[in-house]
């Protein structure tokens, strides 16, 4: 089986229906998307199919390329970019396999669901706590779904015990890809060639491009030792640029003799060789130094830059800006964008049109244990057909629109943690702050499609109102959330009127105050002036929690 040749990879076809094709379907006009069982699966689909074109293509010029996404190549130019590599291709066999240790020789085996980076792991399984991702539910995968669940692990590869390495990007990094809406002229191969360079650009940035040897593109093809020393680490002056698609810090070896006849326990599809075990050793290669992958997003730290990781919460507008425009709320902390999306926002300009959004996806782990897969899709609006000065207008705008998004969302949390347990409460409050993101997230995109559309257009933005819209639409999201989510819609046995009251009123205060209208730049009341208007006033009338005044308090 060679994964160039074999129709291994499930997509969606225009028709909707489902089918299985080979890599040189990719720029097939009829394919709109790939369509495996499992979300990590497609991810992992998408990252291998760009880091083959990256690898293969003869494109080399900006105009090479732009016809390469007007008219996609045929089937035969694909087989004919591929050919040069297809010994690093084949999946079983005697000899080198697709990201298999070639000189793993082991007596034990473990069962194949252990591919799965969701499996539960040997603790889980010996404590009894797989509640909910039992054990045992996948013991047998035919081949296309064993090359997935190991492309996937290999991409993905978690800590997993004593030598058992993480992945380039560490465990579980988050990816982020441009890619297009599917419409009459626009198919998966679209979505694929926004994410691939012009090969002598994309040489240029990381690895060493003299060295050509093939084991140094695709590390299977050779003994670790062949790379790194024993116990050493892997840098990226040691490998061809190639290398950043095809890492293997996971030693593993699929058993193709112990094979059994049935319906895979992924895709049911039917199997003569459904596989059932694998070898695993520890010791893989381990990488260090100063990686940069084309597919994820970084940010600064003191030991250098380091690739993102999706966190509890999910993923969502309020990553925007630093996914987008590789910048930040806090400015302490600087940001890198994913090279692809710098790439085509920035160079590739009007020739990609305006239907255009970055899918981000990854898991989010805890060491070995994956606690949540997250994806999603967050639009761009046509931000790639804006001018530069224009781009970095709309990045300013949302930059405060987010400042002060965040600053609500800490109003709501602090407010509704008061209201529950006072001030000294200790605990995960994440599921507030996960609510207040979600709610407000339409207006969010609502505002920001229209700021790009008129900026797109040439037509005028009224941005003071667009910030007093925002703001209002945070303070009516927080209220809402308060009143009639976390609060107000609590057991009455279980809430404290006066401490909730006060909550509230402490919350309202901090909504009309100078910090939100600061966040947004607007312009903010005199401290001075307020305390002199208030001082010469009457004295406030007393009211209750509820709001009443002596004079209107109705009997009970």
């Amino acid at each position: 089986m060679n994964l160039l040749d074999e129709p291994w990879m499930p997509v969606r076809l225009r028709n909707g229906a489902r089918e299985w094709i080979s890599p040189q379907r990719l720029s097939d006009p009829e394919v709109v998307a790939f369509d495996a069982d499992r979300p990590d699966f497609n991810g992992a689909l998408a990252q291998f199919a760009i880091g083959l074109l990256q690898s293969t293509t003869r494109v080399n010029s900006a105009s090479e390329w732009r016809q390469g996404f007007k008219v996609p190549p045929s089937a035969a130019v694909l087989h004919e970019w591929f050919a040069a590599i297809e010994a690093a291709f084949v999946f079983d066999g005697d000899g080198p396999r697709f990201m298999q240790d070639r000189s793993l020789q082991a007596e034990e085996f473990s069962d194949i669901g252990g591919l799965l980076i969701d499996s539960p792991g040997e603790n889980t399984v010996k404590n009894n706590g797989d509640h909910f991702v039992k054990r045992d539910h996948v013991e047998a995968l035919c081949p296309p779904c064993a090359a997935l669940a190991l492309l996937t692990l290999q991409i993905n590869a978690p800590s997993g015990g004593a030598g058992h390495r993480t992945g380039l990007r560490g465990g579980g990094p988050l990816t982020t890809l441009i890619d297009v809406a599917a419409s009459a002229d626009r198919s998966l191969w679209h979505g694929l060639w926004l994410n691939v360079r012009e090969r002598d650009s994309f040489l240029a940035l990381s690895g060493d491009r003299t060295k050509t040897a093939l084991h140094l593109r695709f590390p299977w093809l050779a003994d670790i030792t062949a790379i790194q020393k024993l116990d050493g680490e892997t840098a990226p002056v040691q490998v061809h640029p190639d290398h950043v698609f095809w890492a293997m810090p996971r030693r593993i070896r699929l058993d193709f003799e112990h094979v059994s006849v049935g319906a895979c326990d992924i895709c049911a599809r039917p199997s003569e060789h459904r596989l059932q075990r694998y070898a695993t050793r520890n010791h893989g290669l381990n990488y260090k130094g100063a990686w940069e992958h084309p597919l994820s997003p970084y940010y600064e730290t003191k030991e250098g830059w380091l690739p993102l990781h999706p966190q509890p919460g999910g993923l969502g507008y309020r990553q925007w800006l630093g996914w987008v425009a590789g910048a930040g709320v806090d400015a302490k902390r600087s940001r890198k964008r994913a090279r692809v999306v710098a790439h085509a926002l920035d160079e590739r300009g009007r020739q990609l049109g305006a239907n255009l959004s970055l899918w981000a996806f990854g898991y989010d782990m805890d060491n070995m244990k994956a606690r949540c897969w997250y994806e999603s899709r967050i639009p761009l609006y046509g931000l790639a057909e804006c001018s530069k000065d224009v781009q970095r207008e709309v990045e300013v705008e949302v930059g405060q629109h987010l400042a002060a998004a965040e600053l609500a969302a800490f109003f709501l949390r602090s407010g509704v943690k008061d209201a529950w347990f006072g001030a000294d409460a200790r605990g995960d409050f994440s599921h507030i702050d996960a609510s207040f993101w979600g709610n407000t997230e339409p207006a969010f995109y609502r505002q920001l499609e229209k700021r790009i559309t008129a900026a797109r257009d040439g037509q005028g933005f009224d941005r003071i109102a667009a910030a007093e819209q925002w703001l209002a639409s945070l303070k009516q999201a927080v209220m809402q959330l308060f009143d009639e989510v976390f609060v107000g819609a609590g057991a009455i046995e279980r809430q404290h009127p006066r401490r909730a009251a006060e909550a509230r009123r402490k919350l309202m205060a901090g909504l009309r105050g100078n910090k939100l209208r600061e966040s947004l730049g607007r312009p903010v009341a005199d401290p001075a002036a307020k305390k002199a208007r208030k001082t010469s006033k009457n004295p406030p009338v007393p009211t209750s929690a509820d709001g009443e005044t002596p004079a209107n308090r109705r009997p009970t």
